[in-house]
């Protein structure tokens, strides 16, 4: 773990740390190359789907042959431990209370002054396609991340497309599933990464056209729906490569605080993982922890845990927690924790993180799996903009308004001077013509 002072830092370092992963997403020559595949499926449909499988993955599927069937989702379900669709359980029940608590107020009105009411109702999205990654492991939790939320918001059409697994004949992972599965969730496909993101973006013979597209994944995804926006379908920004900021003082457990540091940081070579202290010795005690948990790694993850704390991320030294807090904001971390001997006080500081869990009895890895709280986040300080997926990503709000006769009379004139300044006549004269029926 490289160890860097926060004072001694210049902007070109500083911009270092929290370009990670974003400039690889905007390259221009990976724009190009995900720009061709998107081409292509746009103008041929399933069969360019089919053929970026061939290409990517390596695996022969034949024409509609990209929608799971009811024999693989019943094969999958005998061949799931059932510890692991347990698990899956206990995920969805608890992201789905989380979900249910959060949107249980679907509509809301008040009097803001005699005879005027206004309100919202907030609908579901029309439809929504979920992105699941595949290429580094097994993640039906993603789908449970993502998937309840739009179950929970009541989206009419939900589809989802996944990668086969490497080195298959075009298998799916059987875990997600499973999760799919328990959500009720059906329309469920096998598709490369971009091509298939733009595949739900534009609709083929066998995937349905959706509003909306979202899913973590590798730098490629991540470009395929940024540039699916300009032909009007909308995606959540910015769900890249892994990152977690933890803020620690003295106080902390150095043997619990690298391994929270190393969850994110074993997801793959472009994660960042970061300790925030005004602790040098804490730093230290840490770094020696870290050397005996990275070297227990299998590989690659210890590879990528190198990368996380080395070139990635790292240890900073701060002079106080208040320093850390700034620091805390500026990155706008995916997920974050923090352990002091006043949480509370330092939560109050922060503004900008897709997630913030207290305390190391509330690893990162319990929050990603099952405690409830969103886990799909925003990347690349997008987390100072948006936050992470809920029911509330898959609705949309209706405002709502009425007005009385004499909530009319008295606003009119206000709407009148508007209308006349702003030169739209109709709109003066629909105001006028309720003023002479009075």
């Amino acid at each position: 773990m490289r160890v860097l002072e926060w004072g001694g830092l210049d902007d070109a370092a500083r911009d270092q740390l929290i370009g990670r992963g974003v400039t690889a997403i905007f390259d221009p020559q990976l724009r190009d190359s995900v720009g061709l595949i998107i081409d292509d499926v746009r103008e041929n449909g399933d069969a360019a789907v089919i053929r970026a499988l061939a290409k990517f993955d390596g695996c022969a599927v034949a024409q509609g042959g990209l929608r799971i069937t009811e024999a693989e989702f019943a094969s999958a379900r005998g061949s799931v431990p059932a510890p692991v669709q347990e698990a899956i359980a206990e995920g969805i029940a608890n992201v789905r209370a989380f979900n249910e608590e959060l949107t249980r107020e679907r509509e809301w009105r008040v009097e803001i002054q005699p005879g005027l009411t206004v309100g919202e109702k907030s609908t579901a999205i029309a439809s929504a396609g979920l992105f699941i990654p595949s290429g580094k492991g097994s993640f039906p939790s993603v789908l449970v991340q993502i998937g309840t939320p739009a179950v929970v918001a009541g989206v009419p059409e939900i589809a989802v497309v996944v990668p086969p697994l490497p080195g298959g004949a075009g298998e799916v992972d059987p875990a997600v599933l499973c999760a799919a599965d328990q959500l009720g969730i059906r329309n469920i496909f096998r598709a490369n990464g971009p091509a298939g993101v733009a595949a739900l973006a534009f609709g083929t013979e066998s995937i349905p056209k959706v509003r909306k597209v979202l899913g973590p994944g590798s730098p490629p995804v991540q470009a395929a729906q940024i540039a699916c926006q300009q032909y009007g379908c909308h995606t959540q920004m910015l769900l890249g490569p892994s990152e977690s900021l933890i803020i620690a003082d003295d106080s902390a457990d150095p043997r619990l605080l690298a391994a929270d540091l190393l969850n994110e940081a074993e997801h793959g070579p472009d994660s960042a993982s970061l300790l925030v202290t005004d602790s040098r010795s804490l730093a230290e005690a840490t770094q020696l922890e870290l050397a005996g948990q990275i070297a227990a790694l299998p590989e690659p993850r210890r590879a990528y845990a190198r990368a996380a704390l080395g070139e990635n991320g790292g240890a900073i030294l701060v002079a106080d927690l208040e320093e850390a807090a700034l620091v805390a904001n500026w990155y706008a971390p995916e997920h974050m924790q923090i352990v002091a001997r006043d949480e509370e006080a330092v939560l109050a500081m922060i503004d900008h993180a897709g997630e913030i869990l207290l305390g190391q009895q509330t690893p990162m890895s319990l929050a990603n799996y099952v405690i409830g709280v969103p886990a799909a986040l925003p990347t690349g300080a997008f987390a100072r903009v948006t936050g992470g997926v809920t029911a509330e990503t898959f609705l949309k709000k209706v405002s709502i308004a009425k007005a009385d006769a004499g909530a009319l009379e008295r606003l009119s004139p206000a709407a009148l001077a508007l209308a006349e300044h702003e030169g739209f006549p109709a709109h003066a004269a629909a105001l006028r013509a309720r003023k002479s029926d009075s």
